[in-house]
């Protein structure tokens, strides 16, 4: 299906989406949202699809943020018609099932940081910048920014980055947890394609299983966590990868992973 502001290329059970919006730093739009919310949902869908690498036309920006002559024009309804499908989709990418790798290697401010928040890995070149800088405009976070900053790296943090409005440095945000991993500019692409690589080859049922009882557990009482990690534990044991899994192991040989 053709985009306006995306570009999407299959390798094998690897889909790549790249917003390609070089001029405007890949800046989020309200059709850049909307086709981003259609090519997640088209991913999630496609069962040739088992892993998702999200990132930005350019090397200087992965999502510089909002786009700011949108905001400038915005009615207060307007503003919150955007949040809201702005935090739509990034839950749609957040719960999607299958990994989704942030490739960040530039500026990932804002809505940018936001969206790469709502992903399931984030690797950085050390040149990369990230920041919550709304409060400069007068606003805050609006795509979920406040609330999984929290998540993700504690109230300290969170306050910090808000309502400071500074970018911070890929090590930093390495150590508050924002990233995964750090790495130079010119093994980004390796690094990202090796964790793809990994994660296409691994087990379908139990990727699904582990993202639902760390997602969606860890926001409920640990009854109700503990609960979903043994419904996926069950489920899998269904499957023909689980057999597959076990066989290989005892037969001391890698195992090929169908989905089934």
């Amino acid at each position: 299906m053709p985009f306006t502001n995306l570009l999407i290329n299959d390798d094998g059970a690897i889909r790549s989406i790249t917003i390609n919006r070089p001029d405007k730093l890949n800046a989020l739009n309200q059709q850049t949202i909307a086709e981003l919310h259609q090519a997640f949902a088209l991913a999630r869908a496609d069962e040739s699809v088992r892993v998702i690498v999200l990132t930005g036309a350019g090397p200087k920006a992965f999502v510089a943020g909002a786009d700011i002559s949108e905001l400038d024009q915005a009615t207060p309804v307007q503003m919150r018609d955007l949040s809201r499908a702005g935090q739509d989709m990034m839950r749609l990418v957040e719960t999607l099932g299958k990994p989704v790798i942030a490739r960040l290697q530039g500026f990932a401010l804002g809505g940018g940081m936001e969206l790469a928040m709502a992903c399931t890995l984030r690797i950085a070149s050390e040149q990369a910048r990230m920041g919550q800088p709304e409060i400069n405009l007068g606003v805050l976070p609006g795509f979920g920014g406040t609330q999984r900053l929290v998540r993700l790296c504690g109230r300290g943090a969170a306050l910090e980055l808000c309502l400071l409005g500074a970018p911070i440095k890929a090590q930093r945000a390495y150590e508050l947890g924002l990233v995964q991993q750090v790495v130079a500019a010119d093994a980004l692409d390796d690094t990202v394609n090796a964790t793809a690589t990994q994660l296409a080859a691994s087990a379908p049922h139990a990727i699904r299983g582990i993202l639902d009882a760390i997602i969606l557990g860890a926001d409920a009482p640990i009854e109700i966590g503990l609960s979903y990690e043994t419904q996926a534990f069950g489920l899998v044991a269904s499957s023909q990868d689980k057999a597959e899994g076990t066989r290989a192991f005892l037969e001391k040989r890698k195992p090929n992973f169908t989905g089934t």
